[in-house]
């Protein structure tokens, strides 16, 4: 659709050489996921958040996550109003389009979980009152892999709410060069324009979650996830919400590669993305540095791969899996 590459144009001009994040970070906007991006700072991820708000034409807000961060510093809260002698609401940070999470994993648990109502179920309750998020709403939430110290590490529920975990990785040197080239009088974010309507972005989630999805590659999926939870290395496999999520990015993977149906390389594509961070691996394995993206591979190597009206199903990977 021409809508969906002009998205992908618009942000590869500030996300220079890097058009597999590009497509990525659009699959959980077409499903109406949220995005996980564990990498270390200064490679681009905020550019990312705010370039794709820009190119929806939709709102943007930024948090930094800190331990000292409240629960109603997200959601926003009732303030006494003297002249009109009543309590009003503030509205918080999370009443957006595009949230940037920052360093998410720095607040507490007690302040984590203040997102998952907004994440789950696209709403806000405070003092009772339940207030709905934009319809257009997805947060891209950010970890530092490397430092430990003052970090909260996040838990299963709260992982199993991202669509997909992602890393953006270094620049190679031609394309850092290139960054350095395109700011030297300015940085391009601030030139860009919308490219979509947040409109747009709800027929464009219709067109995705129309595309064909054959049984036998529904089956493949299942037999997939299901397989997570029966692996010797694992503590707790994906749960039914993997698949969901797994055959819903898939489905939007397929419109993004301009196709009318799953084939099971878009599923096999995907599958660490989507499946690696909901696999919990016991702790013997991670002590020999196996982590769930890893069973996952395993897995996609020895499982059957159904073939589909002729489509192709060599698997082809997508960029280097988060480790």
């Amino acid at each position: 659709m021409e809508a969906l590459a002009e998205l992908e144009r618009n942000l590869s001009r500030v996300i220079v050489g890097k058009p597999e994040v590009v497509r990525l970070a659009l699959v959980p906007l077409l499903c109406r996921g949220h995005l996980l991006i564990e990498d270390v700072p200064g490679v681009g991820k905020t550019t990312l958040a705010r370039a794709l708000a820009r190119s929806i034409h939709g709102d943007f807000r930024r948090i930094q996550f800190t331990p000292d961060l409240l629960p109603l510093d997200l959601t926003g809260s009732s303030i006494y109003n003297q002249q009109a002698n009543a309590f009003e609401f503030q509205a918080g940070p999370v009443f957006t389009n595009v949230l940037l999470a920052d360093e998410v994993n720095r607040a507490t648990p007690r302040t984590q979980s203040a997102l998952l109502e907004c994440m789950e179920e696209r709403q806000v309750t405070v003092d009772g009152v339940t207030r709905p998020l934009p319809a257009v709403f997805c947060v891209i939430a950010t970890q530092n892999p490397v430092e430990q110290v003052g970090t909260f590490e996040l838990p299963e529920t709260q992982l199993d709410r991202f669509l997909l975990r992602i890393q953006m990785g270094y620049p190679s040197e031609a394309d850092e060069v290139a960054i350095f080239d395109r700011q030297r009088e300015g940085h391009p974010l601030t030139k860009l324009g919308p490219v979509v309507e947040p409109a747009q972005v709800e027929e464009l989630r219709a067109a995705a979650s129309a595309i064909h999805l054959e049984e036998a590659v529904k089956e493949y999926a299942v037999r997939l996830v299901r397989a997570t939870r029966e692996h010797a290395e694992v503590a707790l496999g994906a749960s039914p919400r993997g698949t969901l999520a797994l055959l819903r990015a898939s489905q939007a993977w397929a419109l993004l590669e301009g196709e009318r149906f799953v084939a099971p390389d878009h599923v096999k594509a995907l599958a660490p993305r989507v499946l690696g961070h909901r696999v919990i691996v016991k702790p013997q394995a991670a002590l020999r540095g196996i982590a769930g993206e890893d069973v996952v591979d395993e897995l996609l190597g020895r499982i059957e791969v159904p073939v589909s009206d002729g489509a192709p199903a060599s698997g082809k990977r997508i960029g280097k899996p988060v480790s």
